[in-house]
């Protein structure tokens, strides 16, 4: 009886103007947080900073490191770990007995 109704969304879901995807942001703004996020830990916050900088790079990498790499993503994986390395060795450092603290 209805069989033509409802054709014409399911043959075109998104409208027109979409064509990005809609999932999250693409890979070169991940890799541009990704850096933003490292430089900004090397001041403050190093150990949350980091590691949310190599998670960026890493995603902004497609989660393998086969292929060609963007230059923000590979900086944000690498500049993150150093910056959450760095964060680890100042903490353990801070934990020591005989700091000064007395």
């Amino acid at each position: 009886m209805m069989a033509g109704f409802g054709n014409g969304t399911r043959r075109y879901p998104r409208s027109r103007g979409r064509t990005w995807s809609r999932t999250g942001p693409d890979r070169a703004t991940l890799g541009i947080i990704g850096v933003i996020c490292a430089v900004a830990g090397f001041f403050a916050l190093g150990i949350v900073l980091g590691p949310v900088a190599a998670m960026c790079g890493w995603l902004a990498m497609g989660r393998s490191w086969a292929g060609s790499r963007s230059i923000p993503a590979l900086v944000a994986l690498v500049l993150g770990a150093i910056d959450t390395l760095l964060a680890i060795v100042w903490l353990a450092g801070t934990a020591t007995p005989g700091n000064g603290l007395l």
